[in-house]
C-alpha cells in the first residue's frame, strides 16, 4: 500500500485544507505516514503571510530533490498559498522543475484526477485557479486531526485588502457558503461524534449567504444542533462585528467566551494606512462590549510592529491599547514585507533594529500580562475538553478551557476513557502560556 504525508505551515484554514486533502488521499487507498522522508507522496501544503514561511519552504523543498532522485516513483505535490502568485510557480518551474504536482488554494478537489494525470501521462501538473466562484467543500471527507472537535469553512476568500497582506491574491473573492450547507455539515459531524466545532473564515463577520443569513444567524442555528456542546470561530473583524453578533456570547449557551480580535496597531495614523477601517476609539468600544455581555470572556490578537511610517509614539500607541484591553494572548509579528502588496511599495519602512527592539519591548510587556491573567485561574475549577495525552508527557492529558487556555492534567483515567471528554480539573498551578492542574470528580 503507498503512504502519504502533508507538511502543513501556516493558519487553521490551511490545516483544514490538509485535513480535505488527507480525507481524498485515503479515499484514494493511501495511508497515513507520520515521517515524510518515509512516505511515497508528500503534499507540501504553504503559507504566503510572513517572509519566513517563504525560506523555510524553499529549504525543506529542496531537501526531497534527494528522494526524487533515489526514487522515480515518489510523488511530491505543492499546494497552498504559496503557488498562487505567479512568482512562485516561476520559481518551483525554474529551481524545482522535478516537483510532480502544484495545485492552488481554489481547486484542491482536483488533486484526485491530478495524481491520475500524472500517473497516466508522466507529465508533470499545474493546476492554478485566481479566483474560482464554485468552490465548495460540500463533496470533501476530511480526515480530522481529532475525532471530537472539527474546523468548518463558513467562507472562503477576503475582500479587506489590509495593505500588508497577501491573502486576497492568493485565495480570492470572499464567498460565503449557504447556512443551510453548513448546519447540515455540523449535523453530520455531530452524529460522528463531533462535541466542538470550529468556524473558519479570513473574516467571519462578513459572512453572509445569498439568502441573507449572517453570522449572528448560523451561530444561532448552530447552537440548536444535538451533540454540539461547543462553538468556536475564527477570524473576526473589528470592522464587520455586528452588536447581533456579540450579544450571542449570552443568549447561544454554546457559543465559547473567547474571541481572537485582530488589533494590528494601537496608532490610527498606522490603522489607516493599513486600511483596517477603523480606529482605536472604535476598537475599544468593541472590547467594552463584548465583556458587558460575557465577562469572563477570553481575547488574544494580533499585532504588526514595524509597519512602514511607525513611529515612537505610533509604537507607544500600541503599547497603551494592549495595557488597556488586556489580552490573555497575542500573536505578535515583525511586518513582513510582501511582494504584490501596496505596503511593500512604502518608502518609509522601519530598519530591522528598530522593530526588533520594539517587538522585545511588546513582547515583555504581553507576556507578564498573560502571566498576570492565568495566575487567577489557580485554585479555581475549569472545565477541560480533553483531546488526549501531552505531547510533553504521556503520563498527563491536555485540553481547552472554554477561554480557550491550554490546560494539562493529571487524572487516573485511561486515554480512551477521558479523550475528548469534559472533565473538571482543579489549577494547581499556571504558566505564561498554560494551566497544570488535576482532574478533580
Amino acid at each position: 500500500m503507498s503512504t502519504y504525508s502533508i507538511i502543513t505551515y501556516g493558519c487553521q484554514m490551511n490545516e483544514h485544507d490538509s485535513e480535505n486533502i488527507a480525507g481524498m488521499l485515503e479515499a484514494l487507498g493511501y495511508i497515513h505516514e507520520e515521517d515524510p522522508w518515509s512516505a511515497d507522496l508528500v503534499v507540501m501544503n504553504t503559507c504566503s503571510v510572513r517572509e519566513n514561511a517563504d525560506k523555510r519552504f524553499f529549504g525543506v523543498l529542496g531537501q526531497f530533490k534527494k528522494m526524487k532522485k533515489s526514487n522515480p516513483e515518489f510523488m511530491l505535490c505543492v499546494c497552498g498559498c504559496m503557488p498562487q502568485q505567479p512568482r512562485i510557480i516561476e520559481q518551483i518551474n525554474k529551481r524545482f522543475s522535478w516537483v510532480d504536482i502544484v495545485f492552488g488554494t481554489q481547486n484542491i478537489a482536483r488533486l484526485p484526477e491530478l495524481i491520475e494525470a500524472r500517473k497516466e501521462t508522466g507529465q508533470k501538473q499545474r493546476a492554478i485557479v485566481d479566483n474560482n466562484p464554485n468552490i465548495t467543500e460540500d463533496e470533501m471527507h476530511p480526515v480530522r486531526m481529532h475525532p471530537h472537535k472539527a474546523l468548518v469553512n463558513i467562507t472562503f476568500g477576503c475582500n479587506n485588502f489590509c495593505t500588508y497582506c497577501i491573502v486576497p491574491y492568493t485565495r480570492g473573492r470572499e464567498k460565503s457558503r449557504l447556512l443551510r450547507d453548513v448546519v447540515c455539515e455540523i449535523e453530520k459531524l455531530a452524529a460522528d461524534g463531533v462535541r466542538e466545532v470550529m468556524l473558519l473564515g479570513q473574516n467571519v463577520d462578513s459572512y453572509k449567504d445569498t439568502l441573507g443569513n449572517s453570522f449572528a444567524d448560523l451561530i444561532k442555528a448552530v447552537n440548536e444542533i444535538d451533540g454540539i456542546d461547543r462553538i468556536r470561530f475564527m477570524t473576526s473583524h473589528p470592522r464587520d462585528i455586528s452588536d447581533e453578533m456579540i450579544e450571542c456570547f449570552r443568549s447561544c449557551s454554546k457559543l465559547c467566551h473567547n474571541i481572537h480580535l485582530p488589533v494590528q496597531s494601537g496608532s490610527d495614523r498606522v490603522l489607516k494606512r493599513m486600511n483596517r477601517h477603523y480606529d482605536r476609539e472604535r476598537y475599544l468600544e468593541i472590547v467594552d462590549k463584548i465583556r458587558r455581555f460575557a465577562p469572563d470572556i477570553t481575547i488574544s490578537t494580533d499585532i504588526i510592529v514595524g509597519f512602514p511610517g511607525e513611529t515612537e509614539e505610533d509604537f507607544e500607541e500600541t503599547l497603551d491599547i494592549a495595557r488597556r484591553v488586556r489580552y490573555d494572548s497575542a500573536f505578535t509579528f515583525i511586518y513582513s514585507a510582501r511582494e504584490g502588496t501596496p505596503a511593500a511599495k512604502f518608502e518609509d519602512q522601519i530598519p530591522d533594529d528598530v522593530c526588533h527592539k520594539r517587538f522585545d519591548r511588546l513582547v515583555e510587556l504581553m507576556d507578564g500580562i498573560s502571566l498576570e491573567k492565568n495566575r487567577e485561574y489557580k485554585g479555581r475549577v475549569v472545565e477541560v475538553l480533553c483531546d488526549g495525552s501531552s505531547k510533553n508527557s504521556p503520563n498527563t492529558y491536555s485540553g481547552r478551557t472554554d477561554g480557550f487556555k491550554l490546560v494539562n492534567f493529571t487524572s487516573d483515567k485511561n486515554e480512551e476513557d477521558i479523550a475528548g471528554e469534559i472533565v473538571n480539573v482543579e489549577i494547581t498551578e499556571t504558566k505564561t502560556f498554560s494551566l497544570e492542574g488535576r482532574e478533580v470528580v
